[in-house]
């Protein structure tokens, strides 16, 4: 839509608060409130803990923070204003400048009004008796809605491990994903990084640049990672981009991956290793992401990720200079791009300085935290400052912490007791009237953050539409619905390789969560076609109803194309 659209006020009818309470102020959540409020003219709320807009990219500072994504495709690309007043200054936008991006996409729209900013939900109940939801926070309030959307993003609650003393330490300390907002400085202090995930391949390298007298890594699992190439954008690459934008972003949204890049050879498996590394140099020396769309049977053929990642564990030999540490460093535990395949800006470069040491806690394990230090099976190591780069309990964990409770007293802890069941990512049985944009089950982190965003925004505001302009309460999917799509991302990710190891991706970084693949692995592309077919199908596997007591009322096993494998 382009235009608003006139629509009486559904909370006036309905008896609430708002037509629509969402939570969240990132990327996703002011995405919504426009289309909610300026293309639907519904009455809308966001709710923010944060004291302004920015989601990740305002918790999200420490050092070297930046995106992985390319800057021009990591945009709004539904506002033509945005596209052409904005210039990014790097490849890989830094944290400062996303979140300077979404304070100016947020002025632009005027979306500031309706965000409660430092504010926190802390529960959230289905009204049964008015079909309503009841939206308490952290300031005592309680607000009603008809609809309720969450946007609080898939990386949003930071996880530490449960290390005995953790609070006993008497020196600086924090997670990445809580970093304060006055400088940090590394000079001359004696510093851990807990963690090489995403997170600690960007941060490690700049506390390493900052001087400390020692820096000392404990890693887990090495990691893969492919130089990032950052360098600034000219006047002569915004030329090129903006005359191009139309098509880059279509090519992006009509992805695998959300991003515009060609894909390489079918498949490595019939060639030489000679031949792999002819393929695949040119890549590595563009670096970032088009280096994962080498070959297209790169997930699902064991024989093509192995050569690439053999590809991979030789760039990290020649790297490193310590031929010990290099091994070290090279993962052979799982193959590339089955954990999140990381970009990197000198990260292995980083072990050749004499004042930067690893610690393999696989082989050393950390047995507690002291006053001064981490001590681990051989000893005592001594630290002024810790840096906690231990990642996220993802995807449910932020959802879970809200205590949503649905119908029937069911609650959002008890439904994915044995790990999320959706429809489409984006709806549950038992919570009508709930959307959970890039939710479990869709493709998410599996992508373009952005592109994905834009398909559940359009595709919730759409629905809610349908619902106003047709009179309709409530919607809802089916039972059925629900466990054939379960099933069909179950089944999708067991024909990957993302199912040969242990990740976040499959729940195992956070204790006695249960062990299943949370995203969709379907592809972009391919997910986008099914929910559009879901409701050009008039709502395929949904219950769209009057009233709560008519809800329950079963239908056919959805039967679309892409959950029977065609």
């Amino acid at each position: 839509m382009s235009e608003t659209t006139s629509h009486d006020s559904v909370g006036a009818t309905a008896g609430t608060d708002y037509d629509a309470i969402i939570v969240g102020a990132g990327f996703s959540g002011l995405y919504e409130l426009h289309r909610l409020r300026d293309e639907l003219g519904l009455s809308v709320k966001v709710i923010e803990k944060a004291d302004d807009v920015g989601g990740t990219w305002y918790w999200n500072r420490y050092p070297g923070a930046r995106c992985d994504s390319e800057s021009h495709i990591y945009c709004y690309s539904f506002n033509e204003d945005i596209l052409q007043n904005w210039e990014w200054s790097e490849r890989y936008p830094e944290q400062p400048e996303v979140l300077e991006y979404l304070r100016f996409a947020a002025d632009e729209l005027d979306l500031r009004r309706n965000i409660e900013f430092e504010t926190e939900v802390t529960s959230a109940a289905f009204d049964e008796d008015s079909g309503t939801w009841r939206i308490s926070t952290d300031d005592g309030e309680t607000v009603s809605s008809q609809f309720f959307v969450t946007a609080v993003g898939c990386l949003s609650e930071p996880y530490i491990p449960d290390f005995e003393g953790i609070e006993s330490f008497e020196g600086f300390w924090t997670h990445t994903g809580k970093w304060p907002h006055e400088p940090v400085d590394f000079e001359g202090k004696r510093v851990a990084v807990i963690g090489t995930g995403a997170t600690g391949i960007q941060v490690i390298p700049e506390v390493a640049k900052s001087d400390p007298e020692h820096l000392t890594v404990f890693q887990r699992t090495p990691n893969y990672a492919v130089p990032a190439r950052n360098r600034p954008l000219d006047d002569d690459d915004w030329e090129l981009i903006q005359s191009n934008y139309d098509e880059i972003l279509q090519r992006a949204h009509d992805s695998g991956f959300g991003f515009p890049f060609e894909v390489g050879q079918e498949t490595a498996a019939d060639m030489t290793m000679e031949e792999v590394e002819e393929a695949l140099e040119p890549r590595w020396q563009e670096g970032g992401f088009r280096f994962l769309l080498a070959f297209e049977d790169l997930l699902v053929n064991e024989e093509t990720n192995e050569k690439v990642s053999e590809f991979l564990r030789g760039k990290i030999r020649e790297t490193v200079d310590d031929p010990e540490l290099a091994e070290k460093l090279a993962p052979k535990d799982h193959y590339y791009a089955t954990k999140r395949p990381p970009l990197h800006t000198d990260y292995y470069e980083t072990y050749n300085r004499d004042n930067v040491s690893l610690v393999d806690v696989t082989e050393n394990p950390i047995e507690r935290i002291t006053p001064d230090g981490v001590q681990t099976a051989d000893g005592h190591h001594d630290f002024d400052m810790i840096i906690y780069a231990t990642g996220f309990d993802a995807m449910t964990g932020t959802l879970l912490q809200m205590d949503i409770e649905g119908r029937d007293g069911l609650t959002l802890e008890e439904k994915w007791e044995d790990g999320p069941q959706t429809y489409l990512g984006l709806t549950l049985h038992g919570f009508p009237n709930m959307f959970t944009i890039t939710g479990p089950q869709s493709p998410s982190v599996l992508s373009n953050m952005p592109v994905s965003i834009e398909h559940h925004v359009e595709w919730v505001s759409d629905t809610i539409e349908h619902l106003v302009d047709n009179d309709i309460q409530l919607i809802e999917p089916t039972k059925a619905a629900e466990e054939a799509w379960t099933t069909h991302n179950r089944q999708v990710a067991e024909s990957t390789l993302y199912t040969t190891v242990d990740s976040w991706y499959m729940n195992e970084n956070i204790p006695d969560k249960p062990t299943v693949f949370t995203p969709y692995p379907g592809g972009v592309d391919l997910y986008h076609d099914t929910i559009l077919e879901v409701a050009e199908k008039g709502y395929e596997g949904f219950e769209l109803t009057e009233s709560v007591q008519q809800l329950g009322r079963e239908g056919e096993q959805p039967q679309l194309s892409v959950m029977k494998g065609d």
